[in-house]
């Protein structure tokens, strides 16, 4: 999987700013490129590439970062921006996501995805997905979405948006929606043991035990319950009477056909 996080527009691009000056959209875009990119590096197989210049260095032009993606063959998009409303502040708030106005199918679902989980991690305004004719989601060949994080118009907002913990969340829930459209798995660490998921609630029958599915499905018939509630008795032999009552509710549910 290869993914472009986009920090979108420049430390220098005129009128992307607070209305006080107080922060520049670049700080937060940049901001939440970095800590999406280091979250995805947790999953299997991801890469990352920053399409804007990480140090700050310059304003990528929109036709270099498209065309680095295009070139690297990248997986899906997606472009960071927090958004504005008029020339000072107004009462204009929330999030919204966009895809091209003729989008591929995939567009969509990862905005639609990426859109719920920002909603649920920020608790703002839903605006919605949308679409528009913005060069990032238009001259890309992969799925693509912009994503406006709240608005920096909004006194309220742009509050949030200077803060560490706010962008972090950002970042969580762009990559959580990743997560959810592409499936990713996250790394096995040395000396971990691989999760295996429990088939019975008896806790003396462990996960992955040879008998487990076979135990699961017994008592899942009916043919066979445990010693108590949370315990199967593994192990434990079996008498002539146990058998008998076995052998008898078996029989029984192949008369049934079950």
């Amino acid at each position: 999987m290869k993914f472009v996080i986009d920090a979108g527009h420049g430390p220098d691009t005129p009128g992307k700013r607070t209305p006080d000056g107080s922060m520049r959209e670049y700080q937060f875009n940049s901001a939440v490129a970095r800590y999406a990119a280091e979250l995805l590096t947790a999953y299997e197989g991801v890469q990352t590439l920053f399409t804007h210049a990480a140090d700050g260095s310059r304003d990528v032009p929109l036709k270099e970062r498209t065309d680095r993606a295009n070139v690297w063959g990248a997986t899906a998009l997606v472009s960071i921006h927090a958004n504005a409303s008029g020339d000072g502040w107004s009462a204009a708030e929330g999030l919204e996501t966009f895809v091209y106005t003729n989008p591929s199918a995939a567009s969509p679902r990862l905005a639609e995805a990426v859109q719920k989980a920002l909603v649920a991690a920020t608790g703002l305004r839903d605006r919605g997905v949308k679409r528009a004719n913005f060069h990032m989601v238009r001259e890309c060949k992969m799925p693509s979405v912009l994503v406006e994080c709240g608005f920096m118009s909004n006194r309220r907002e742009a509050e949030l948006l200077k803060t560490e913990g706010y962008r972090r969340r950002c970042a969580e829930a762009i990559v959580s929606g990743l997560v959810a459209v592409y499936g990713l798995k996250k790394k096995q660490t040395q000396g971990e043991k691989p999760t295996v998921e429990k088939k019975t609630d008896f806790k003396d029958v462990p996960a992955g035990h040879w008998g487990e599915n076979s135990i699961a499905a017994a008592v899942k018939a009916g043919v066979i319950t445990g010693i108590s509630p949370d315990t199967f008795g593994l192990g434990e032999p079996v008498t002539r009477e146990q058998l008998c009552v076995i052998l008898d509710r078996a029989g029984l549910l192949l008369k049934e056909g079950k």
